[in-house]
């Protein structure tokens, strides 16, 4: 699955394959399951405030289906650099369906 978002004046292509999960712990040595479920669970709950919300989660995630859809892209800090404004949680929200799509099976 792929999306084509314009941030900062710039067209960024975002992916998710069956490699997102893995790429992620690669990179980030944690699991994408678990961070994903941790902040689901939060944002049910009502519960979310500055001081137990993890915002470096959704960048974390948001890079890895960028790096997904462009291996070329610079590292994790070098990439954010290359923005004057990202706005990231109107980004995440665009990328929901991406983020979704790798914890659902089309099997039935």
């Amino acid at each position: 699955m792929e999306k084509i978002i314009n941030i900062d004046g710039k067209d960024v292509k975002f992916k998710s394959t069956g490699a997102t999960t893995l790429r992620y712990k690669a990179q980030f040595g944690e699991d994408y399951f678990e961070e994903i479920v941790k902040m689901s669970k939060t944002l049910q709950e009502g519960k979310a405030t500055m001081s137990n919300f993890n915002l470096d989660v959704f960048y974390k995630i948001v890079w890895i289906l960028a790096k997904t859809a462009n291996k070329e892209i610079p590292t994790y800090l070098e990439w954010y650099d290359e923005f004057d404004n990202f706005p990231i949680i109107e980004v995440a929200t665009e990328l929901q369906d991406l983020i979704q799509s790798t914890m659902v099976s089309k099997k039935k």
